[in-house]
């Protein structure tokens, strides 16, 4: 009989919760492992004078593999557009081209677009993406950021923005974590619903503090409707999830809480998560290729790949695209 060892770990640990008082020499559930490696690709990598960096989950469309990600002449993502590149094999790419400039002078988005995702629903294509009125050579720098989607027949484009934009906006209440600004759209389809999880940021706070939170709208162009207990997840600068089984796996870096960064959470109901397995050398601002992400049939497996933004040594150029493979181990 095959065992899920999500469910089992967060029943687990549901019941170690739900026990007073909790015994001096209980132990915890026996945590997985997750060693990552990682590829140099071709197309998307390292550039003279090109950051490429925050690429989306990748897709698969018919033969032919599909990534977006923030590309611009500095290191930040805050003077940038949205690019795309195809792949036949996931290491061999081809950049095709802009697929979302930046909006018009003065709104909310015109300064920069970056950190796109994707969402595959209703025979079209929503490309999910961040945007920023704020210019990134006046000082102060202070980044007000925002998520807006636009839509597509074709991955290939052309991309309409939609009229409701922006879909998710940083709270007014100073007190809530996204109160400065919201960034890093992820999308999963559950219960018929579309959950966006994205990372929120308080005023006042350093990108150390960032925080990841969840909408969920009835229909992709939305409206999202914010969690009212969020944030969900007390740390994590980049959102990577996928449906797992019939739950929500999530990816955690190195930002937050010790006792969740490069780690792997669960959760039953997508917003209650617990650590399942500890990750060596995750990757960061990555997206994965999550086959099972947009079917709703909560057959979901662990995601064995995806790709990243890695730094270049200094003095050696921008931030660039790689691959990384994971490698799953219970023990």
């Amino acid at each position: 009989m095959k065992i899920n060892i999500f469910k089992a770990l967060s029943s687990l640990a549901l019941f170690a919760l739900a026990t007073t008082p909790v015994q001096a020499n209980a132990k915890a559930p026996k945590l997985g492992t997750v060693g990552i490696t990682y590829t140099e690709l071709s197309g998307i990598g390292l550039e003279p004078g090109v950051m490429r960096r925050d690429p989306s989950d990748v897709i698969k469309v018919n033969d032919l593999y599909y990534v977006w990600y923030s590309k611009g002449p500095i290191a930040p993502g805050y003077d940038a557009t949205v690019w795309y590149a195809t792949s036949h094999d996931g290491l061999d790419w081809t950049e095709e081209g802009m697929a979302l400039s930046k909006g018009e002078p003065g709104t909310w988005e015109g300064a920069s677009v970056f950190t796109p995702n994707i969402l595959v629903a209703e025979g079209r294509y929503w490309l999910f993406y961040t945007g920023t009125s704020n210019d990134f050579y006046k000082k102060p720098f202070n980044p007000d950021s925002k998520i807006g989607i636009a839509v597509s027949d074709s991955p290939d484009g052309p991309w309409e923005r939609l009229a409701t934009n922006p879909a998710l906006i940083n709270s007014d209440d100073p007190a809530q974590f996204d109160s400065h600004l919201i960034d890093d759209a992820c999308l999963v389809v559950r219960d018929g619903k579309y959950w966006l999880y994205y990372k929120g940021r308080q005023q006042r706070k350093s990108p150390a503090q960032t925080k990841m939170g969840v909408a969920i709208a009835d229909k992709p162009e939305g409206p999202y409707v914010k969690y009212e207990n969020n944030p969900i997840i007390q740390g994590n600068h980049e959102v990577i999830v996928w449906p797992k089984g019939e739950g929500v796996a999530a990816m955690i870096g190195t930002t937050g809480p010790k006792n969740i960064t490069n780690s792997i959470l669960y959760s039953e109901d997508g917003f209650n998560f617990i650590k399942t397995h500890t990750v060596k050398g995750g990757p960061i601002g990555a997206g994965g290729c999550r086959p099972e992400a947009f079917t709703d049939n909560g057959l979901g497996e662990h995601i064995d790949w995806g790709v990243e933004l890695q730094y270049a040594p200094k003095g050696k150029g921008l931030p660039y695209i790689q691959r990384w493979d994971a490698e799953w181990s219970e023990k």
